[in-house]
C-alpha cells in the first residue's frame, strides 16, 4: 500500500469528520452524513478495492463515534462499507462512459441516498422503529443530504483533481 496515499485518505477522513461534527443535527437526533462526500471523493481518485475497504471501515467508525442518532454507532459500521462497495461498483461501471464532471456529483447522489437507506434501515430496526417513520426520515434527511452532497461533489471534485494534478504526489 502506498503511503501518501494513505495520507490523503486519512486527510479527507479527517476533513470530513469535521464537516460531519459541526453539522447540526435535524431530526431525532439525525444530522446530514458529510463524512460521506469526503469517502466518496476519496474512492474516486483511488479506485482500487484495498483502498476502498480502507477508508470505508475508518469512515465507518468515525462516523459512529460522532452520530447523535439512536442506533447509529452499529448502522454507521454496517452502512459505510456496504456502501463503500457499491458506490466503487457504481464509479467502476460508468467511470468510462459519463465525464467525471458529471458522474461525480451523480454518484454522489446516488451514494449518499444508498447509505442513507442502509443505515435508516438497519438504525431503525435496532431502536425497533419500523412503524412508517422510514419514509418520513428518508424524505426528510437523505434526499437533502443527496442534493447537499452532490452540490459539495460539484464544487469539491474539480478542485481536488487539479491540486492531485498539479502536485502530482501519486499515481494510483
Amino acid at each position: 500500500m502506498n503511503t501518501r496515499v494513505l495520507i490523503i485518505l486519512s486527510l479527507f477522513v479527517g476533513i470530513g469528520a469535521v464537516l460531519h461534527t459541526v453539522v447540526p443535527a435535524m431530526l431525532f437526533g439525525m444530522k446530514p452524513d458529510m463524512l460521506l462526500s469526503m469517502m466518496f471523493l476519496g474512492i474516486m481518485l483511488f479506485p482500487k478495492l484495498k483502498y476502498v475497504i480502507i477508508v470505508s471501515i475508518v469512515t465507518g467508525v468515525v462516523s459512529a463515534l460522532t452520530t447523535l442518532a439512536p442506533g447509529g454507532q452499529i448502522a454507521n459500521l454496517i452502512d459505510k462499507p456496504i456502501t463503500g462497495l457499491l458506490f466503487f461498483g457504481l464509479f467502476l461501471l460508468i467511470k468510462n462512459m459519463v465525464n467525471e464532471k458529471i458522474g461525480a456529483p451523480i454518484l454522489t447522489g446516488i451514494g449518499t441516498i444508498i447509505s442513507g437507506s442502509i443505515f435508516l434501515f438497519s438504525a431503525l430496526y435496532i431502536v425497533g422503529l419500523m412503524d412508517g417513520i422510514f419514509t418520513v426520515l428518508f424524505l426528510t434527511i437523505v434526499l437533502p443530504t443527496a442534493t447537499v452532497n452532490a452540490i459539495v461533489m460539484i464544487v469539491v471534485y474539480p478542485i481536488v483533481q487539479k491540486i492531485m494534478k498539479r502536485s502530482q504526489p501519486i499515481t494510483v
